[in-house]
């Protein structure tokens, strides 16, 4: 559901064109061994950065964030991490998870560990 929301959300943004916005930051670092961070921003008040370690199962671990204006003039601030246990994204923008849909998440981890 959270995914459904941002992808939503990010289509939103990337329909919004702004022919004058200019990048104002761009960095990045790459150490060729898995491990790399970048951050950029325009001028617009769209932000992206991210940071990437390799992870114990043999995955890229990534935690970042990003955000975009609104056409109120608010901030649509995300946070993320992917690392073994999967992708989660935080923002004050998404719903809380329903109850029930919990319970199923719970069960299916139980379910998993007993393997």
């Amino acid at each position: 559901m959270k995914l459904v929301v941002l992808a939503c959300l990010l289509a939103v943004a990337a329909a919004r064109p702004d022919k004058d916005a200019t990048i104002v930051t761009d960095e990045r670092n790459d150490q060729g061994d898995g491990n790399f961070y970048y951050r950029f921003e325009t001028s617009n008040g769209i932000q992206k950065e991210k940071t990437g370690t390799p992870g114990i199962e043999g995955q890229s671990n990534y935690v970042g964030s990003f955000q975009f204006p609104l056409d109120d003039g608010t901030l649509a601030t995300f946070t993320f991490e992917a690392d073994e246990n999967g992708y989660r994204v935080n923002s004050p923008l998404l719903p809380p998870i329903p109850e029930y849909v919990q319970r199923q998440i719970d069960f299916a981890n139980s379910q998993g560990k007993r393997r």
